[in-house]
């Protein structure tokens, strides 16, 4: 079994301008995304989306943890249209 610390695993800070509107966070085990965690500033929410079957509960939590340590988890403000 192979430990979180003994796992290639590398984060990206990224934002998404057109079909969102935000910043997340991707996280990658060995060079494959597994997961993100994006906070969407037009829908004012936060959401984790997976693209693997499953992902280790350590591997959540750590990308949790560098995702509030790298992005602001406040909403950009947007004045009235």
């Amino acid at each position: 079994m192979t430990t979180l610390s003994e796992r290639k695993i590398t984060y990206l800070v990224a934002s998404d301008v057109n079909s969102r509107d935000g910043i997340g966070l991707e996280t990658y085990i060995y060079g494959d995304l597994v997961m993100e965690i994006f906070r969407d500033d037009s829908e004012r929410r936060t959401y984790m989306r997976m693209f693997t079957k499953e992902v280790d509960l350590s591997v959540l939590e750590a990308s949790i943890v560098k995702y509030k340590e790298e992005i602001d988890v406040n909403y950009i403000e947007y004045p009235d249209a």
